[in-house]
């Protein structure tokens, strides 16, 4: 009986794991078609990231109310709306004439994502025991660190060797398989809620994250104008405002009191930048490559693969490590790698062909997924059973605000490099790259910083 029922928790988890995945491969995978995308549609590089960047933001929204709903809803209709509203922005995205339905598709889609990944991890932290859920949360890892990287390979090939179009059909069978096993095996009750929903919050939180990434979006456009200014400003305003309707209203959002444990503020930092450098690369790498060094799509999203192949395979493993020894070892380890592959981008730029930048994504990627999954496991364990669900919620809503973050901040530099006169514009792109490359470095190495602070105050 015991084995029946944790294999249907397995299937349960298996079945939010494939749409997670397709979700987070969707994220991505249009990244090798922005150049034609531009041409079609008539647009600029920094208004086309949005597809990325809008993607993102809308997930990560989404996912600000999942500490709610899961208390308040069985996860199995959830997993239905999910799918459900997955498949309507599918196909909107396929069948659209212009760029603003193409983007309302993918906010659309967005909601799937924002309501799977939290609901994956809540069915990890409830129901599987406590000595396997570092293993677990590897094979989640793995999934959502794998999906992104894989993405622009997946893009590149059935964009040049089909059409953009059939990078949303091919992913309607895989979403009706997650259905049907969904529907079949999610059994997770919630334990209700004694407050009402905080509408304040959610709309606050929203008006805050659309401002702040607007503004840097507007970057790539403008510069440094006054838009920029007044939209960071209304960012401030609208944060500072959810702060204080959340932790004074009847009801929150989610309770940010959690952190007041400062080894979890320290891991929020950690999963943040961690996500910020896989989201934000995994978007420089191929725009790099085919501006700078006249790569195809396919080449272009080829050179993530290797990466992606060795990172999948080491993050149950490196969860296994965690499980045994610890989170310290694997999670150190991996901010070291990251710190290198990293750097090799900076000081190798000069050099780099597309042989070089896999081997370099393959260093990069094997230190992220040491740390990834691990760092959301270790982070759960600072608090009480009890605060899991918000602490669930905040971080699926850092990483993805991490990967909208890093997408349109690195693809505006390179936008606002592009709209210069000096040199060439494969010169001018070299030059946006290089910066890039310095400030996920110089984030690497916060990171690295990070991990050491957080697990020496864990262990006094």
């Amino acid at each position: 009986m015991e084995k029946k029922s944790y294999r249907r928790i397995y299937l349960a988890i298996a079945s939010l794991a494939l749409l997670t995945f397709i979700g987070i491969l969707n994220e991505t995978s249009m990244n090798v078609t922005y150049p034609e995308l531009a041409s079609q549609f008539g647009v600029s590089l920094d208004v086309i990231q949005w597809i990325t960047t809008g993607y993102l933001l809308m997930v990560t929204i989404t996912m600000g109310t999942t500490a709610y709903l899961l208390r308040q809803f069985p996860a199995r209709w959830l997993h239905l709306a999910a799918v459900s509203v997955f498949i309507v922005g599918d196909l909107m995205c396929a069948l659209t004439p212009n760029f603003p339905l193409l983007l309302t598709g993918r906010l659309v889609q967005a909601i799937a994502t924002g309501l799977s990944t939290p609901i994956m991890f809540h069915l990890i932290f409830s129901e599987i025991p406590h000595e396997r859920t570092g293993i677990m949360t590897g094979f989640a890892g793995m999934v959502i660190s794998f999906a992104p990287a894989l993405g622009p390979t997946y893009g590149g090939l059935v964009s040049q060797t089909l059409s953009w179009r059939m990078i949303f059909w091919i992913l309607l069978p895989l979403v009706l398989i997650s259905l049907v096993v969904g529907q079949l095996f999610i059994r997770n009750q919630p334990t209700g809620n004694d407050k009402q929903f905080s509408y304040g919050s959610l709309v606050t939180l929203a008006v805050a994250l659309v401002s702040f990434i607007s503004a840097i979006a507007a970057v790539g456009k403008r510069g440094f104008d006054y838009r920029f200014c007044l939209l960071l400003v209304i960012a401030v305003i609208f944060f500072t405002a959810f702060v204080y309707i959340n932790n004074h209203g009847k009801s929150a959002l989610f309770d940010l009191r959690v952190f007041r444990v400062s080894t979890l503020r320290l891991s929020t930092l950690t999963y943040f930048n961690l996500q910020f450098i896989n989201i934000g690369i995994s978007l420089v790498i191929p725009v790099y490559l085919q501006y700078v060094l006249h790569s195809s799509p396919v080449v272009a999203g080829l050179v993530l693969l290797p990466g992606s192949l060795f990172g999948a395979l080491i993050s149950p493993f490196a969860g296994g490590i965690a499980d045994s020894q610890g989170f310290a070892k694997p999670v150190i380890t991996g901010g070291v790698l990251l710190v290198i592959g990293t750097l090799c981008f900076v000081i190798f730029q000069s050099q780099l062909t597309p042989w070089l930048v896999a081997l370099f994504f393959v260093i990069l990627r094997i230190g992220f997924n040491f740390a990834f999954s691990n760092t959301i496991s270790n982070a759960s364990m600072q608090v009480q059973p009890q605060s899991a669900p918000d602490v669930n919620s905040i971080f699926n809503m850092v990483q993805q605000f991490a990967g909208s973050f890093g997408t349109s901040l690195l693809a505006s530099v390179i936008a606002l490099y592009q709209k210069g006169t000096v040199a060439n514009l494969a010169n001018r792109t070299y030059d946006g790259g290089k910066f890039d490359f310095i400030l996920l470095t110089t984030l690497a190495v916060i990171t690295l910083i990070a991990m050491v602070t957080n697990y020496h105050k864990q262990r006094v």
